[in-house]
């Protein structure tokens, strides 16, 4: 059996009609850079996500990246964050000329942990970006407090995370804001790059769309250096065609979650050899990844796509270990949590149309590899 890790085939043959339709309205509008359709996807999905504003930019990196020149990073900065992530939300600090301040990951969630964070703020620290990984909210509510006290701004990377929340608390909700990707493989996907920045400050929120179309207003008239981070109506389209599904599909993938779990269980597998994706109290995980660890991690993987299963390894390379951020002054065992779970994690097929023969068959190939170990 083949088993892919994603399967956008089979998803454009549920949406594609309507897809096809969006795609028409733009062609026949001959608009398309920002415009009508993107002014109503920043309110679909402001209203989706229960904040006031959305900003639609050209990629999830892009809105981690405005974000950061909407709150004046800059030069000898210093921005704490995770270092067990996608190189983009380090990469943006470090294009400001700014330093990343990491703190290392609760081992269960994969995200920063909280209770670190406080030791980690000093004099230049600008902002904190948490990262929600996976489809699953950092704990805000320790962030949002710790950051209220020492009196330095959040801004959340949620690239993986759109429809994610934590005891009732939705992304950008307390902090300054939250960047989104609309990456074709992310949960809600265009058909190229495209990503929002969310948020209900309205000061911090127009900031954002000043900046991402040169800092004009009016046109030729710059107020600030900002860059072409406009959306494209296209995929603002694509995106809006999609959105009345996601909440299906979101199920459908919390729904695998819970099957591969009672799989996983029944097959009873040493814990010391497979653990499987922690679901923080209050948290509602949206699972863009369904992420097990082992320490035998590359061998199953090999066994695994040996017989036809993709499987990926979110991430290989924890960020404060990556070469271009060598400046930067990190060692190997600065950060053992994030360094482990580089070492472990693997993801497992996980997406809306994954037939229950290929999970059971996934289940399968796993359980007979760790049995024989």
């Amino acid at each position: 059996m083949k088993v892919r890790a994603l399967d956008l085939h089979a998803q454009f043959r549920d949406v594609g009609r309507d897809v096809r339709a969006a795609i028409d309205r733009v062609i026949a509008s001959q608009q398309f850079i920002l415009g009508s359709e993107v002014q109503s996807l920043e309110q679909e999905i402001a209203a989706y996500s229960s904040v006031a504003h959305g900003i639609g930019v050209s990629s999830g990196t892009d809105a981690i990246l405005v974000g950061l020149m909407a709150l004046g990073v800059g030069h000898g900065d210093e921005i704490v964050t995770t270092p067990y992530t996608f190189i983009a939300t380090a990469a943006c600090i470090a294009r400001l000329g700014a330093r990343a301040v990491f703190v290392d990951i609760d081992p269960r969630t994969y995200t920063l942990d909280a209770n670190s964070l406080d030791a980690a703020i000093g004099a230049r620290t600008r902002a904190i970006v948490p990262v929600h990984l996976f489809g699953q909210m950092a704990d805000m509510d320790q962030i949002l407090a710790v950051a209220a006290a020492r009196h330095v701004p959040v801004f959340e990377d949620g690239a993986q995370a759109i429809g994610a929340h934590r005891r009732g608390r939705p992304m950008g909700r307390g902090s300054r804001g939250a960047a989104l990707s609309f990456f074709p493989s992310k949960n809600l996907g265009c058909m190229g790059d495209g990503g929002m920045v969310m948020s209900d400050d309205a000061d911090f929120a127009s900031r954002v769309r000043l900046l991402r179309n040169q800092g004009q207003e009016p046109k030729h008239r710059s107020q600030m250096v900002g860059g072409n981070f406009r959306l494209d109506a296209m995929q603002a389209a694509v995106v809006r065609a999609k959105l009345p599904y996601l909440e299906g599909w979101t199920r459908a993938r919390q729904n695998h979650a819970k099957a591969y779990r009672a799989a996983f269980d029944q097959a009873k597998i040493d814990p010391e050899l497979l653990s499987l994706p922690y679901e923080a109290n209050g948290a509602h995980h949206v699972y863009h990844q369904f992420v097990v660890r082992t320490p035998k991690r590359d061998a199953l993987r090999a066994h695994l796509e040996a017989r036809g299963i993709e499987c990926a390894v979110y991430y290989p390379l924890p960020m404060h270990l990556q070469s271009c951020f060598a400046a930067w002054g990190y060692a190997e065992g600065d950060f053992p949590e994030a360094e482990r779970a580089a070492r472990e994690s693997l993801a497992l097929p996980i997406y809306p149309e994954l037939a229950p023969s290929a999970r059971e068959y996934v289940v399968n190939e796993v359980t007979a590899f760790l049995s024989r170990v």
